[in-house]
């Protein structure tokens, strides 16, 4: 049970910072705007992007094949990384990539924590029998 109640509250909090984010990206947020301008992208990827992690929401949370969960997990990985590489190529202060950092390290427990779930692993080791006698 710890496991699940780990796997839905790491996956909420990925989940969030990306509808969040896409929110911001397809309302043309000011300063998303202008971070995005700063990055040197141009305006309808942040309209792509923004669609790309909305659909990858639905992917985390909705009965989907396995495949397109994987597929969704990719998705938000090569975005976190290259959040990340695009702040730092643009000589951003270091701060700019410890968000995009901090939930790629989300993803991958998100994504652990998803595979041990849907596989019946626990958590919790096994306590082994011992023999009588020993």
């Amino acid at each position: 049970m710890k496991l699940k109640v780990a796997y839905w509250v790491v996956t909420g909090l990925v989940s969030l910072s990306a509808a969040g984010s896409a929110f911001l990206y397809l309302t043309d947020a000011p300063a998303m705007v202008s971070a995005f301008e700063h990055l040197g992208y141009p305006a309808y990827f942040r309209t792509l992007l923004g669609i790309a992690k909305l659909l990858g929401v639905v992917a985390l949370w909705a009965p989907l094949p396995r495949t397109v969960r994987e597929w969704a997990y990719a998705g938000f990985a090569i975005d976190f990384v290259a959040a990340a590489v695009s702040h730092t190529a643009m000589g951003d202060p270091a701060g700019k990539s410890v968000a995009p950092v901090a939930l790629f390290a989300l993803l991958i427990a998100s994504h652990q924590l998803w595979h041990r779930v849907s596989s019946g692993a626990s958590a919790e080791p096994v306590a082994q029998a011992r023999p009588a006698g020993a």
